[in-house]
């Protein structure tokens, strides 16, 4: 059986196994599930995919409680609040109390099931793809794909 240290208070002694009230982003990600592994996490934030209170940190970011975490994936972004700081992998209920999900829901285009065509009825034309693609929010231009976003009136 192995030792799960948590830390849900800033003090000294009840933290020591995650140095002084702080444990590394990266491992923190990975002990709450939110990567499947710390490398993934690590190179994530390397990217510049995750902020801590709106700024680009590194892997070995000290976190602490009370910070806001944000992930970004292709098309929207995850906010959680730290609660309490993990400093090894646990079970999924567990991971679920050492965070709060303050973040929006995700578009609804990335719920929607891909346009299916008739079988028999062979490659969709040029027309039909541009069709297809101006549905799903895209707009390939020069051969490369961009995604299209509506801009916001202010």
């Amino acid at each position: 059986m192995h030792t799960v240290w948590v830390c849900e208070s800033t003090s000294v002694n009840e933290c020591k196994n995650s140095g002084g009230g702080s444990v590394r982003l990266d491992t923190w990600l990975h002990a709450v599930r939110l990567f499947k592994t710390r490398s993934l996490a690590s190179n994530a934030i390397k990217a510049s995919h995750v902020r801590v209170d709106g700024e680009i940190v590194k892997p070995s970011f000290r976190l602490s409680v009370g910070s806001t975490v944000a992930i970004r994936h292709p098309g929207y972004s995850n906010e959680y609040v730290v609660k309490k700081l993990l400093a090894k992998r646990v079970g999924a209920p567990l991971a679920r109390e050492a965070y709060t999900d303050i973040s929006a829901p995700p578009p609804p285009q990335l719920f929607a099931a891909p346009p299916r065509r008739e079988r028999g009825t062979g490659r969709p034309t040029k027309k039909e793809r541009r069709a297809l693609d101006r549905l799903r929010g895209r707009e390939s231009q020069n051969g490369r794909w961009r995604a299209t976003f509506e801009e916001e009136e202010s």
